[in-house]
């Protein structure tokens, strides 16, 4: 890190570790440094550098696109820039094998926490076609990727659709505001407003809409835990027949969509989990390390102990519960305790408070807010049947296993 009382220049944004992902940054949490005029080159980033990361998950890296014009980066980055032989886009994806097929492993120093020296970089074989092939091999992968980021923005737009509904019917109440000041609610055809009250009444959250109820959230939706069978035991995973999940298949989740799991259990290892099979559409929530990753699921699946699972046919459904638990996430993990970790348990979930609208009211907003959240779904399985094939193209093609036209037919057939 760089030392703030020495560099009195002005203070501009930096790159640190977590703000790399592969393929993307995310800059929604950016520190700042002062960096000397003569510290532009060194730390200074343009259109086009790889940015590798030297620790934490060493190898991760990105393409720099330059959102921030004068981003910096700290220490614990590599920049890379390329000559006029290389291609960073190939380099970038280059490492997107090697880290698959551990090629960078006997380069990490450190034993604890690894680290990718800048001199362990520079010592890198790296196969390198010419740069005409490269170009082309960039451009077929890279069509995939384009595709997957188009879907993943479709549904963040449709995500936000949702999201912006149910914050307007059933956290602002802009319906019942708007009739209650003789306004004909916003958006609205006359059935839809009509079930909507026109006053509120007071409760223990408040005022709410007058004939709307309060209750705990476990008399809406019936809640359940999960358990982890003896991973020692092979006859509880082997052979792998049932869909099993912890936290960790959401943590990368770009949408709130269960579409696969890491491991499977087998029969065996299914007996030993009370709540058994959760069916497609329950929604899921961490209960710990952390709180808050959110999921309905499409397939049927067991969980482990990480999570509870809201089951449909309760008063409020999943797709419901999924964005009451997005507005109120706050007030969840103020329930949690914990000493090595905090942990919101079964039993402090279900006292929690909601407001419950009329079952029309309700029913108006599934109708809506379902067939949103199937083009989420679909677009989430082409998206991760996308990323399959490149990941199946990427090493044949780095080897020179697999001719171009081939990638390219194979892409063209995905697509289609």
């Amino acid at each position: 890190m760089l030392d703030a009382k020495k560099n009195k220049g002005t203070p501009q944004p930096y790159l640190g570790n977590s703000n790399v992902r592969w393929g993307n940054f995310d800059l929604s949490d950016l520190a700042e440094m002062r960096f000397e005029p003569e510290e532009e080159e060194r730390y200074g980033l343009l259109t086009g550098d790889l940015v590798v990361c030297e620790g934490g998950e060493p190898g991760r890296c990105a393409i720099w696109t330059a959102p921030v014009p004068t981003m910096k980066i700290q220490k614990a980055l590599h920049r890379i820039r390329p000559k006029s032989s290389l291609d960073n886009y190939y380099l970038y994806y280059w490492f997107c094998h090697a880290a698959k097929a551990d090629l960078l492993e006997p380069h990490f120093t450190g034993t604890t926490i690894k680290h990718l020296t800048g001199k362990a970089l520079a010592a890198l074989q790296v196969p390198l076609p010419p740069i005409a092939v490269q170009a082309a091999m960039v451009d077929v992968l890279r069509s995939l990727d384009d595709r997957i980021t188009l879907l993943r923005e479709t549904n963040a737009t449709l995500e936000a659709i949702a999201q912006a509904l149910f914050k307007s019917w059933f956290v602002d109440f802009d319906p019942v505001r708007a009739k209650l000041a003789g306004r004909a609610p916003e958006g609205l055809d006359e059935a839809t407003a009509a079930l909507f009250p026109d006053s509120f009444e007071d409760s223990e959250l408040g005022e709410v809409p007058r004939g709307w109820t309060v209750r705990p959230i476990g008399d809406c939706v019936e809640t359940v835990g999960g358990a982890t069978p003896d991973t020692k035991k092979e006859e509880f995973w082997e052979p792998a027949e049932f869909a099993w999940t912890t936290p960790k298949d959401l943590s990368g989740a770009t949408a709130p969509v269960l579409t696969e799991t890491e491991r499977r259990l087998s029969a065996s290892g299914l007996a030993k989990i009370g709540s058994g099979l959760l069916p497609v559409g329950s929604l899921l929530m961490s209960s710990r390390a952390p709180i808050g990753y959110l999921a309905i699921t499409d397939l049927p699946v067991a969980v482990n102990q990480g999570y509870i699972g809201m089951l449909p046919g309760g008063v409020l459904p999943p797709l419901y519960m999924l964005r009451w638990c997005e507005a109120n996430m706050e007030q969840i993990k103020g329930r949690a305790n914990g000493s090595t970790f905090m942990e919101i348990s079964k039993k402090a979930f279900r006292p929690i408070p909601a407001v419950v609208p009329t079952s029309d009211a309700i029913d108006a907003f599934s109708a809506i807010a379902q067939p949103l959240f199937n083009r989420v779904i679909a677009n989430e399985r082409q998206a991760r049947s996308l990323a399959t094939l490149r990941d199946t193209l990427l090493p044949r093609l780095i080897s020179g296993q697999l001719r171009l036209p081939e990638a390219t037919e194979s892409i063209e057939e995905a697509l289609a």
